[in-house]
């Protein structure tokens, strides 16, 4: 064809613009050189019996590190909460108010963990304080529970912007902070309220709906054998599906009767 006559057609057909400098035949079919695998080297096994490389501390965020370290020296809660209260390496400390440790009896043999604080929390200083903490205080009253032999924290000690949940990250740097808290507190049982909570500590992806009314064992480095958890809905959900109380009340009567068991 005509150099001419291909430069009008392709302008008739809306072509205005060549995307390489350089003419290019694509009716050709270029050949694909063979893919060869490059070869060991001396004295070295192969690829696929080579052992799987081990996690050291160093592909660790600094701050999980640092945060790691600080917990491992906390001997006492009072420790453990003035070191929380000093840590700066949590990104969620650079927006909130407050730190937001625990409430209740630190000899208690029931700990429950949420998720994080939130606005009400933020202002206060203290965990499950706004209309979530007082139906959560309502179900623990109704097992025979409160602030006197209920112990309550979160998985998280500042409140991320927006009442949003924490994310992965966020969840690492304080997780060494809540693995000692849970150690040096020991309880007989440990609740989780909510999914966040569940997931973080249970590592696992399972819903709520699936975890609860069954015992599951949680164990850390700091544990010198496994606590028993249950698990149930957090209480802003409650609020959101009312319909959903009935079978949380039989999520608190099981916790009732494992406390009271000897």
């Amino acid at each position: 064809m005509n150099p001419l006559e291909l430069l009008k057609f392709y302008t008739e057909a809306g072509i205005d613009e060549a995307l390489e400098e350089t003419p290019q035949n694509r009716l050709l079919a270029v050949p694909t050189p063979p893919q060869t695998a490059p070869k060991p080297a001396l004295n070295q096994p192969e690829p696929s019996a080579m052992p799987p490389r081990p996690k050291t501390t160093a592909s660790l965020p600094s701050a999980v590190i640092q945060a790691r370290e600080l917990a491992d020296n906390a001997k006492t809660l009072a420790e453990l909460e003035q070191t929380v209260r000093e840590f700066n390496g949590c990104p969620l400390k650079k927006t909130a108010n407050k730190t937001v440790f625990c409430r209740g009896n630190p000899e208690s043999k029931l700990m429950l963990i949420g998720e994080a604080p939130g606005a009400n929390e933020d202002v206060e200083g203290i965990p499950f304080c706004g209309q979530s903490g007082q139906l959560l205080d309502n179900m623990l009253r109704s097992i025979g529970y409160d602030n006197s032999n209920a112990y309550i924290t979160n998985t998280t000690f500042w409140r991320p912007p927006g009442n949003r949940k924490p994310t992965p990250e966020e969840l690492e740097v304080c997780k060494p902070f809540v693995e000692k808290h849970i150690a040096l507190l020991n309880p007989k049982l440990l609740v989780l309220v909510g999914g966040v909570a569940i997931a973080d500590m249970l590592n696992t992806t399972e819903s709520v709906g699936k975890l609860r009314l069954k015992f599951h064992d949680y164990q850390n480095q700091y544990l010198k054998k496994p606590i028993k958890v249950l698990c149930t809905f957090h209480p802003s959900y409650l609020l959101r599906s009312p319909g959903q109380k009935a079978f949380a009340w039989k999520d608190w009567l099981m916790v009732k009767r494992f406390i009271l068991a000897d």
